[in-house]
Parts: structure tokens; C-alpha cells; sequence
């Protein structure tokens, strides 16, 4: 079986951790190694770490970081694995067999060097899950439910196309993608990883967009398909803050249209 290195980044939440160590240690194939990269600036998670029983593959770095793009670095970089997959704290696995499921595909398909899969999500207090292939010709509309807390990807791939790049505060992994655009990919049609996105305020959104329209220009350069895009997508957000918007969003979620 291909080892796995789990990487959780994690900012003074100590329940988030520990719900996340949680699923963690729940599967029914243990990650080769669970590096907690813990920025706090307090010693609650700290001290968890070092004064509870944690799993031998258990290991961390209690060190002030300089975002979350650094965070990320460290973690990889730390992977002795040859698969990593990012784990951030407060996400869960959506089930206990989900890192044998990751191994064995890998093991299927031995050239592939990153995969992705589907997210279970809580949007406008719904559950929606959303899962789509990458393909690299429909990069100009963002992420596109390739959501990267469903991506493991082959340590050997960072070292090839680089790592996460800190002047991105939102973007990093829309960066990251591009990147991996060239790399042998799968999709492996599994529901991954349970997360909460309710928290993400308009001003975080429209700020996404401009990083993302920056990332895709940096490597595409200029694309009109790309303004058009950004532009449905606002007008989307916008619709869907409103009354009618959240009734919209309830017969789209009845109608299995969550990706679209």
C-alpha cells in the first residue's frame, strides 16, 4: 500500500484539532505519518500534543509561521511519504476508509501523480456534496469544485512544480492547481472530506476573484472568457444573498445541480 502523510495547518483552535485528529485516527488505514503544524499563539494545542497519548505517526511543529501558504510548506516539506494530502483543522474524512481507498487507487493507477474527489459541504445550513474532474481548459472559472481538501498529490510533484506561494492569501491552491495542470491526474468519484465553508463573508469572495483573475493571467495571460466568467459568477453571489437567491439555491440542491 502507498503511504500517506497527512498535513493539518491549525491557528489557535484546539477543537478544530482535536475533531480533526479525531477522524484521523478513525480510518481504518493509519496515515504513515500526521504532522499537526501548529502557528498558535497561545499553548493550548501545544500542550494537548505533548501532555495527551497521541498515535506513533503523530508528529508536529509548535513554531509561529508567516501564513498559511509557509504552514502548508512546512508540512510537505516535513512528509516523508510519498502521497500527501492536506488536512486542514476542522475538516474531516468523509468516512473511515477513506486514506485505503486514496492508497489502493494509487497502487491501481501507479503513474498518476494527483488525484481529486468530491467535498461535502454545509451552504446556506444545507448539505451539499460537489465533485468535479480537473481539466485544464476550464481553469479561467477558478477552482471549479476541484476543492483541494479532496487533492493528494505525490510529494515528488512539489518538488517539480513548487510550492504553495505565500503573497496569495486566498488563492494559493487556485495557484497550486495551475500548476499541477500538466501533471498526470484522477479523479477518484469518493466523497473526501466534510467542510464547513458558512463562514466566507462577500468581501472574502470578491477578493478570491481578483486573486484568482491575477493566478490565471500570471500564467494564461489576458482572457475574455475569464472576465465574462467572473462576472456570471458575481452576479450569481449577489442573486444568491438574496430571499429569492436561497429559494433558488433549494430547488438547484433538489435537482442535484450543486456543481453547476
Amino acid at each position: 500500500m502507498n503511504g500517506i502523510s497527512v498535513i493539518t495547518i491549525c491557528f489557535n483552535n484546539l477543537t478544530d484539532v482535536q475533531k480533526t485528529c479525531a477522524s484521523v485516527d478513525a480510518q481504518t488505514m493509519p496515515p504513515q505519518e500526521h504532522w499537526i503544524i501548529n502557528g498558535s499563539t497561545n499553548s493550548d494545542i501545544a500542550d494537548w500534543l505533548e501532555h495527551t497519548l497521541q498515535p506513533a505517526y503523530r508528529k508536529w511543529i509548535n513554531e509561529r509561521d508567516k501564513g498559511i501558504a509557509d504552514a502548508f510548506n512546512k508540512g510537505i516539506r516535513k512528509a516523508n511519504a510519498p502521497i500527501t494530502h492536506l488536512l486542514n483543522a476542522g475538516d474531516i474524512y468523509a468516512g473511515t476508509d477513506v486514506l485505503a481507498t486514496v492508497s489502493s487507487f494509487f497502487q491501481i493507477h501507479p503513474t498518476v501523480q494527483w488525484i481529486s474527489g468530491n467535498i461535502e459541504l454545509i451552504r446556506g445550513g444545507e448539505k451539499v456534496i460537489i465533485g468535479k474532474p480537473f481539466e485544464k481548459g476550464k481553469l479561467y472559472r477558478g477552482m471549479r469544485s476541484v476543492s483541494h481538501p479532496t487533492w493528494f498529490v505525490k510529494k515528488e510533484v512539489y518538488q517539480r512544480v513548487g510550492y504553495f506561494k505565500s503573497e496569495y492569501k486566498i488563492a494559493m491552491d487556485y495557484d497550486m492547481m495551475c500548476r499541477l495542470g500538466d501533471e498526470a491526474y484522477q479523479y477518484l468519484p469518493k466523497t473526501i472530506a466534510i467542510f464547513d465553508d458558512t463562514g466566507v463573508s462577500s468581501t472574502q469572495y470578491l477578493r478570491s476573484l481578483a486573486e484568482n483573475k491575477t493566478v490565471y493571467e500570471s500564467y494564461f495571460g489576458k482572457s475574455v472568457k475569464l472576465a465574462f466568467w467572473q462576472l456570471r459568477l458575481k452576479l450569481l453571489y449577489y442573486l444568491l444573498q438574496s430571499s429569492i437567491g436561497k429559494w433558488l439555491f433549494l430547488v438547484k440542491k433538489k435537482m442535484g445541480l450543486e456543481n453547476w
